[in-house]
């Protein structure tokens, strides 16, 4: 009891959206993602963070294309020399997450997949991916969701057992975020959205609701299109700020 008690896991972290196309939960010990642009091969991130960008291309949504056992080879050899011990995969719509669980299940490896995101029944690419997660979540060790609600949708769409999923909330750093020395003047509302602009992260539902209100709004993705089109065609110029992608840095001022 008292080895496993101290024993040290090495967890080896697998998505499709890193650095520089990452959001806000995307931190971790070593990390397996694909290649944007020139950047291949082992990097080195702030406070030793080894990050691998395996030479795969995305070719939709910077989702890399389904292998199945493709991605076998790297993955092992990635398990094997950084000695890892748990594998963590992140994001449902991460092929690359998918590929890797599959992968390290096959060698024996626990493996755990974390969903921050709800997800539809209806549409298209939510029918898709809901059977993909059936099929490569089947075997995982555990799972986590942000809240009770992502839970249930997670436990919905891919038939897992609950007491599998365990809820783990979003958390705020309170010594970086402390509440404004000067409050803010003004019976106006102001809403500061910081997200990246998809559709799973309810982009859309900005369109409707943003005319109505004044909103600060940072972050990128697919979806700043059709922000920017309801901006110009309510003539929203003064109460709408779009400041694109923010650095994580920035983010509290």
């Amino acid at each position: 009891m008292g080895d496993q008690q101290t024993q040290k896991h090495r967890v080896l972290m697998v998505s499709d959206f890193y650095y520089p196309n990452f959001g806000g939960v995307e931190n971790h010990v070593v990390v397996v993602t694909h290649a944007y642009g020139n950047r291949s091969g082992v990097r080195y991130m702030t406070g030793g963070l080894k990050v691998y960008y395996v030479p795969w291309r995305p070719f939709f949504n910077q989702s890399t294309f389904p292998t199945l056992y493709g991605l076998l080879p790297i993955i092992r050899a990635i398990l094997i020399r950084e000695r890892i011990t748990v594998v963590h995969g992140h994001q449902t719509f991460s092929t690359l997450c998918h590929d890797a669980l599959l992968n390290a299940r096959i060698m024996g490896y626990k493996v755990v997949f974390t969903d921050h995101s709800l997800h539809g029944f209806g549409d298209v690419g939510s029918i898709h991916m809901n059977k993909v997660m059936q099929f490569t979540l089947a075997d995982v060790s555990q799972a986590i969701c942000v809240s009770h609600t992502s839970k249930e949708n997670t436990v919905l769409r891919s038939g897992l057992a609950p007491e599998k999923v365990f809820v783990i909330p979003n958390a705020v750093d309170t010594a970086m975020f402390k509440p404004a020395m000067d409050r803010p003047r003004g019976s106006e509302i102001v809403i500061v959205i910081i997200s990246r602009l998809v559709y799973r992260k309810g982009a859309d539902l900005l369109v409707e609701v943003i005319p109505e209100v004044r909103f600060i709004i940072g972050g990128d993705g697919p979806k700043r299109v059709r922000l920017e089109e309801m901006r110009e065609k309510h003539s929203l110029f003064d109460r709408v700020d779009l400041l694109g992608a923010v650095q994580h840095t920035q983010v509290r001022s």
